[in-house]
């Protein structure tokens, strides 16, 4: 029996009695469950958590996210994952939930760092993984580990018990980890929908059972806790699409992610229903596609898949096209339809196109631009959620009484909600105290990206932060875009670039030649005449006011400085702007 300090009538004296009480905090602590966002605490993306004891570490996840608005020139933004190159040896695997983006799309990237450790995922899940590896010749090296969800199994001293959930991608689970500080339940991307598209609900006998066994800590996503009532089922959408179907003149082009399988189920079901074929446009579709016909999770009829370049020879109403492009992605199969530069489809009067998805926050624009460019070319556009027809988009994620449910069922000692920007977390948190005193603030912790959490029975607090940034991917670079470069980009793009170009003397500093001035996306020079001699003018007063000083008249640096100080001060004089001010300064 481990003594406190408080203890009455102990025979020990203080020294021993303090001493036990060290260890017994060491002991305490050493079995505590660490648990760290990577990414997804306070954003929808890059999805990456660790699960840590002392030894050892679990990721669960690793996804991508696509850049906000002003992340100029980006592709994609990673999970930091600094903090596990410093504890390479301890990552044991990653577990996967499902084939979505923003849960997978980090692997090709992460995978080299961190020495290959398994990956474990359902078929479907591995299927879509697979592809991403081929892609960038890591198959060969990647240990793929497949289960089927209801599957249990261990990981170093872990037993990781699998669940099926539903969501807009068949083969979508959730992980219960008995670890020795307790059980911790990662459920993320999920909602109640008892009529799903696959036929396999959310397994709600096994959350009821986990909610026996006192779950330790919850971590689960709330990106719709602002929507009231439950998410409304998959089936809704198929019934919008029979509508759709029965009443559209010519050619149906249906735009959605291309991992999201189950939807792509529901056009071809229609297509049959209706007599039409179904062409899958775009790469990633055509992939993803493939690989779920492969292994049994897309279902169609022979005859009915055909390739695009086979539809000239159908009439319009007996052709159906599911492409990529809901997100208005500039090189997608949809945004080169309405723009006139898709190979084998033309977009024209009689088309009708549904965009079956809800935008990215950040995407908006482009997917209005897309939008609008159907439009133009004579298109009949159905998207959003005023149609006419009914819903041709429903949401993978569970609402206000969804979330409700799976507190009551699994009652955790504390609760982590992700995958959801800043609000959604604290209206989460507020939704849950208002549970009848089930719950109070100190149950409902509110992370940052990187906030290293500790649990264990009676106690969960954020004891510690390890940095986490942005990792950007850039063409074909990664992380060689920072947050300078992309300030820079920002700075480029509000005010422009003001490029002054001197020469001076080497021995005694005075100016040879120039200045001359160049602006790029600051003013058009040939109208702006009097602002760039005057900048000239304000370059020349400058540099001879250091006639004399021949302590730095030759300092190349200082003169570059100069430059860049006045002509800065003086252009936000005249035009309350700050063009990057870029100096030249050569030596002869």
């Amino acid at each position: 029996m481990l003594l406190q300090p408080s203890q009455k009538g102990a025979k020990y004296g203080p020294d021993v009695i303090l001493t036990s009480f060290r260890l017994q905090q060491q002991f305490m602590a050493k079995n505590r469950l660490r648990v760290a966002p990577l990414g997804g605490a306070g954003e929808v993306g890059r999805n990456m958590w660790a699960i840590e004891t002392d030894d050892q570490i679990v990721l669960l996840d690793c996804g991508v996210m696509f850049p906000e608005a002003d992340m100029l020139g980006v592709d994609l933004v990673l999970p930091d994952i600094a903090y596990l190159r410093d504890h390479k040896e301890k990552v044991k695997a990653i577990l996967l939930t499902h084939g979505h983006e923003d849960h997978i799309g980090a692997l090709p990237f992460v995978l080299p760092e961190l020495d290959f450790p398994p990956v474990y995922g359902t078929p479907l899940t591995l299927g879509i993984l697979t592809g991403k590896l081929k892609e960038r010749r890591q198959l060969d090296r990647a240990n793929l580990v497949r289960f089927s969800a209801g599957d249990t199994f261990e990981v170093g001293s872990y037993t990781i018990e699998s669940f099926h959930v539903a969501h807009s991608i068949p083969d979508t689970v959730g992980y219960a980890v008995t670890t020795p500080a307790g059980l911790a339940i990662y459920l993320t991307d999920w909602k109640f929908d008892h009529t799903p598209v696959d036929g396999h609900p959310t397994d709600m006998v096994k959350l009821a059972e986990l909610g026996q066994r006192s779950p330790l800590v919850l971590i689960t996503d709330c990106v719709r806790v602002e929507s009231p009532g439950y998410t409304p089922s998959e089936q809704v959408v198929g019934a919008t699409f029979d509508t759709i179907f029965a009443t559209a003149p010519g050619r149906i082009i249906a735009a959605t992610f291309a991992s999201n399988i189950s939807r792509v189920q529901q056009v071809i079901d229609s297509a049959e229903a209706y007599g039409r074929k179904v062409v899958l446009a775009g790469r990633s579709m055509e992939n993803n596609g493939r690989i779920a016909l492969d292994l049994g999770y897309l279902r169609a009829e022979p005859g009915t898949l055909i390739r695009p370049h086979e539809a000239a020879g159908y009439p319009d109403d007996q052709i159906a096209i599911v492409c990529t492009g809901s997100q208005g992605e500039p090189m997608s199969a949809l945004a080169r339809m309405a723009n006139r530069d898709h190979q084998h489809v033309k977009i024209k009067q009689g088309d009708t196109v549904v965009v079956s998805a809800t935008p990215i926050p950040g995407n908006e624009v482009s997917v209005n631009r897309v939008i609008n460019n159907l439009f133009r070319l004579g298109a009949e556009v159905i998207y959003g959620h005023h149609t006419g027809v009914g819903n041709v988009h429903v949401s993978g994620h569970a609402a206000q009484e969804e979330l409700k449910m799976v507190l009551s069922l699994l009652r955790p000692q504390f609760v982590v909600p992700f995958h959801g920007d800043y609000r959604h977390m604290m209206l989460y948190r507020k939704l849950a105290t208002n549970m009848g005193g089930l719950f109070t603030n100190e149950q409902v912790l509110i992370p940052e990206n990187g906030a290293i959490m500790e649990f264990a029975p009676g106690f969960g607090k954020v004891v510690e932060k390890t940095t986490v940034g942005y990792v950007y991917v850039d063409g074909t670079t990664v992380g060689d875009v920072g947050n300078v470069v992309v300030r820079d980009r920002q700075l480029l793009a509000r005010d422009g670039i003001l490029m002054v170009v001197v020469s001076i003397d080497r021995t005694t500093g005075e100016l040879v030649a120039g200045p001359d001035v160049v602006s790029r996306g600051f003013v058009y020079m040939r109208q702006s005449d009097d602002l760039i001699d005057s900048t000239k003018a304000v370059v020349r007063d400058a540099l001879a006011n250091r006639n004399g000083d021949t302590s730095t008249e030759t300092d190349s640096a200082f003169v570059n400085r100069k430059i860049k100080d006045v002509v800065g001060n003086y252009l936000y004089s005249q035009t309350k702007r700050r063009p990057m001010v870029l100096p030249v300064v050569m030596e002869v």
